[in-house]
């Protein structure tokens, strides 16, 4: 996104009292901040359900994020390409519901989605993006001719995504089993003594390691990955890579594996927290 456009990243950061959920106040705080360097700001990207997180935006957060792109006169993109991953009570909101129902400024509000997720086809390559703006439109459509979905993968999908009865019992089993994994994952890493965010969607566990890294900062963070890579030979997405401004906290994707291979990863973060234990 940064390498061919050239555009600036703010991010936008939230905090663990909050479970990180984004609020008004801390998009003002970074808003203004750009502002200061004289930086034009020109859009809200956000992830509902979020990545990593994965919590939901409510409709009342949703309407304030609306409301404030309208005083700041800026365009919001939202990415919904975990919206059939629930598995939490919470219903999942998605903006164009709240932009449809109240009188807000639909030029200005871009939803992307993809079947990689939801539908476990990160293969196929096939990207959506729903707009109301018309000149977004005419350049996404400019674009597909350099990036255009394959006839015989658009024939394949076409006949999945008219058979509703599959879709409706696939997204309702692929949402028991993304829940049953992850309480296995999460009872897994309790034991430990290692604890989540409350979840609620996505692929993926927030997992707190703020007790088990050597120095409080970023240091100790990458040392603490650099060992649960080396020593535990398990791969987790360290916080500083999702601008996370607390050090300590680890992305898990618990989906990648099946009941027995959470075991196996348990033992290995049990090895490098026993270590950190002697150690320490």
């Amino acid at each position: 996104m940064k390498w061919r456009t050239g555009v600036e990243l703010i991010p936008v950061h939230c905090r663990s009292k909050d479970n990180f959920v984004l609020s008004i106040s801390a998009l003002d705080q970074a808003f203004n901040q750009t502002r200061k360097r004289e930086t034009k700001i020109r859009g809200i990207l956000l992830s509902n359900p979020a990545n990593p997180v994965g919590n939901l935006l409510s409709r009342k957060m949703l309407e304030a994020l609306l409301k404030f792109a309208e005083e700041k006169n800026i365009h919001i993109v939202s990415d919904e390409i975990f919206a059939g991953s629930i598995y939490g009570e919470k219903e999942f909101v998605s903006i164009a519901e709240v932009v449809g129902s109240e009188d807000f400024d639909k030029n200005r509000v871009h939803i992307v989605y993809g079947l990689s997720k939801d539908l476990f086809l990160p293969g196929v390559r096939v990207g959506m993006i729903y707009s109301f703006n018309e000149n977004v439109l005419a350049a996404a459509r400019k674009l597909t001719r350099f990036s255009s979905v394959s006839a015989p993968t658009q024939r394949l999908l076409v006949s999945m995504l008219s058979d509703t009865r599959f879709i409706v019992e696939y997204i309702q089993t692929n949402k028991k089993r993304i829940r049953d994994m992850r309480d296995l994952f999460v009872a897994g890493l309790e034991e430990l003594g290692i604890k989540c965010t409350d979840s609620r969607s996505s692929l993926y566990c927030w997992v707190d390691m703020r007790n088990l890294i050597p120095t409080y900062g970023q240091k100790g963070e990458l040392e603490l990955w650099e060992k649960l890579l080396n020593v535990g030979k398990i791969n987790l997405t360290p916080g500083s890579a999702c601008h996370c401004i607390e050090p300590g906290w680890f992305r898990c994707c618990f989906t990648t594996l099946d009941k027995d291979d959470v075991r196996v990863v348990m033992e290995r973060i049990r090895k490098v927290v026993g270590s950190r234990t002697s150690c320490g």
